[in-house]
């Protein structure tokens, strides 16, 4: 900030520098759009490595080309992915219900939704206690994915809408909500949810005689088996087990956690040596009023039926030395509930209504891929995103299910890549166009590219498919699209090389593929190029590689200037970086001091890239130009609040076809 010199002596002002750096955006950030069993469902989530797309989304699935191409992908050098799952048309998710307590009466106080569609949410577990909660509306909520093993607690939630705590709004609230869960306000008048278990009163001090045998009994209520007096009822399939708290002698421990291990110990001992008991177990925590808490830890692949189990713990009549261990630790008198709320469960107790979840049948078609721009859902989901350069839709040319060779019904690819088209001019990216199942053959591939639709600079197509190992067939080959392999190469290239290196040639390998649907020629291969359709072939030693770096555009007699993909990616880099680099610009004066920044700025900018060796030309002027003065920016601009700024460059085109001539010398004589 300026100085006011006061005093005689030295001040110091720093001065803004007229440098702001054009930094150069991401290129190989690649967006993928559709099924996928698992995850968020329309909304685009960036995954930086596969193992993080396993965790997310749930690994390759069978019935999912986007797992495929998305390992792809990354096994051929990709960095970043947005994935954008489009779930099954009749997918459901799974919910559950809380009741406000045990019996008569009860009310629903709160409904949990798994956060998207799929038989995933049946995995979840919730658990409710009402430990050091300040008054009788508010309770913890504790949610666990069985399938990840990833927890969410929440402390203080409050069933008053009109707190600030209230349990419905916090749950949702897109920044510190859940992940797992989306909750719904149960019934007008209904109080907090019942606490989950078994929960017994305060232990105080009591007084153990070390003379006798302390017992009580625990039995789960589930699983079940028909009740041999009445087959159309059942009853809980596990007889009351008898638990020796403690044996004469034996100490019991002095603090609530030291009880709460002792117990579970004994308990988890007994249920292992009982009859129909496989699975089940507990866990026992202290509560925050000093007693104790019996939950199930039902072992979900053992006991799948018995998730939800209830523990009732009920006392003994003493008699000799034998006492009544349920009176002793708190627990005699004590209500059961559900030991853990569950989706599998059944209905009963402190737990309502409940829904498993289920991944549905019918794929997702042509208008569920492309969705609607006023929803963000389809490919519009991207349009949150702040970039992406690369978009691919494994899922627009899925083969029918039994037929390889024909496109899955309710599928009309011409449409998806309309549409998608269109988002990628938007958004300065490039559509990986991928050839139906039924183009296995040069005159298919030639009839194809003729009448495709999308022919533009902002579009590129690959011929022919992939075969590459399935992980969920024995790795046996598997016919897939070629998108997610093209836009790994082209994510390893732009790393390696450079956005203005073709992503073809020799280098070019695509890797993890185990052959082509179609090996081709040169001279069939020739017969495609000229039509901007690029071939993948195989070669010995070098492998498979991309031999071809067109865009649909780039047929001869189109004459485009975008013909190479190169050229045009380079474009859009540039735009986009400009763009962004550029901002600042926006409301400052409009004459010389800011045209001159702007074209030290993105002379700069130019100039990093010609020393990369991104253009052609020998030195800067042959190579680029930038320009802002008053000839680009006119007074009228001015009036007008206008500022112009030319950029332009020398495009350095790949070298598609290399010509050597050979000639034969004869009757040289000798020098």
């Amino acid at each position: 900030m300026p100085v006011t010199p006061t005093y005689p002596g030295v001040y110091i002002e720093e001065v803004a520098s007229s440098v702001r750096p054009v930094i150069g955006v991401a290129t190989g950030v690649t967006a993928f759009v559709g099924y996928v069993r698992t995850g968020p469902e329309n909304r685009a989530v960036r995954v930086n490595t596969f193992g993080e797309f396993e965790r997310r989304f749930g690994g390759v699935d069978r019935d999912s080309e986007l797992s495929l191409a998305v390992q792809q992908f990354f096994r051929n050098g990709g960095a970043a992915a947005l994935v954008v799952r489009v779930p099954r048309a009749d997918a459901r998710a799974a919910s559950v219900t809380l009741l406000d307590k045990v019996g008569a009466g009860a009310k629903s106080a709160l409904l949990l939704d798994a956060t998207s569609t799929g038989a995933w949410g049946s995995g979840l577990l919730v658990d409710v206690d009402h430990d050091g909660v300040a008054d009788a509306k508010s309770f913890n909520l504790t949610v666990t994915d069985t399938a990840t093993g990833d927890t969410e607690r929440f402390t203080g939630l409050s069933a008053d809408p009109a707190s600030a705590a209230y349990a419905v709004a916090l749950l949702n609230d897109p920044d510190r909500g859940s992940a797992l869960v989306r909750a719904r306000a149960g019934a007008a008048g209904a109080g907090r949810p019942v606490p989950s278990g078994t929960v017994g009163t305060a232990l105080g001090t009591p007084t153990v005689d070390a003379a006798k045998n302390y017992r009580l009994t625990v039995q789960p209520d589930r699983p079940t088996k028909p009740d041999p007096n009445d087959p159309a009822k059942t009853v809980p399939a596990v007889a009351p087990v008898t638990v020796t708290v403690l044996d004469k002698g034996e100490r019991l421990p002095s603090s609530p956690a030291g009880v709460a291990a002792l117990l579970q110990r004994k308990v988890n001992a007994a249920l292992g040596a009982a009859d129909s008991a496989a699975g089940l177990r507990v866990r026992v925590t202290p509560t925050a009023a000093g007693g104790l808490r019996v939950l199930g830890d039902v072992d979900a692949v053992v006991a799948p039926a018995a998730l939800d189990a209830a523990f009732t713990v009920a006392g003994v009549s003493p008699a000799g030395d034998v006492a009544d261990g349920a009176a002793l630790l708190g627990l005699a008198g004590t209500t059961a509930n559900v030991g853990r709320f569950s989706p599998l469960g059944v209905k009963r107790l402190g737990q309502g209504d409940l829904v498993t979840g289920s991944d549905g049948t019918t794929l997702p078609g042509t208008g569920a891929l492309i969705g609607s721009e006023a929803a963000y859902t389809g490919i519009y989901a991207l349009l949150k995103t702040d970039l992406f350069n690369l978009l691919c839709i494994p899922d627009a040319t899925r083969a029918r299910h039994g037929d390889p060779a024909a496109i899955d019904n309710g599928l009309d690819p011409e449409a998806v890549w309309s549409a998608a088209y269109d988002l990628c001019e938007r958004r300065r990216a490039v559509l990986l166009v991928d050839p139906p199942p039924g183009v296995d053959d040069p005159d298919r591939a030639l009839d194809w590219i003729n009448q495709l639709g999308v022919k533009g600079p902002n579009a590129v197509a690959h011929f022919p498919r992939l075969r590459i190992p399935d992980p969920t067939d024995g790795f046996q080959p598997r016919t897939v699209a070629p998108g997610g392999t093209l836009a790994g190469l082209y994510a390893r290239q732009d790393t390696e090389r450079g956005v203005w290196k073709a992503p073809a040639g020799t280098e070019a390998q695509l890797r993890g593929v185990t052959n082509l649907v179609y090996p081709l020629t040169d001279a069939e291969n020739g017969a495609l190029n000229p039509l901007g359709l690029n071939c993948l072939r195989t070669f010995p030693v070098t492998g498979t590689v991309n031999w071809g770096a067109r865009t649909t555009a780039g047929a001869d007699v189109l004459a485009s200037q975008w013909k190479y993909t190169p050229v045009r990616r380079l474009a859009l880099f540039i735009e986009e970086s400009v763009y962004r680099g550029t901002q600042w610009a926006v409301f400052e004066p409009n004459d010389e001091p800011l045209w001159s920044q702007l074209r030290l700025n993105l002379t700069s900018f130019m100039q990093d890239l010609f020393r990369k060796g991104a253009f052609a030309g020998r030195t800067p002027r042959e190579a680029y130009l930038v320009r802002c003065d008053a000839e680009t920016t006119t007074a009228d601009d001015r009036d007008r609040g206008v500022v112009n700024v030319v950029v332009g460059f020398a495009p350095l085109k790949p070298a598609e076809f290399v010509i050597v001539r050979i000639q034969q010398l004869a009757g040289q004589s000798p020098s």
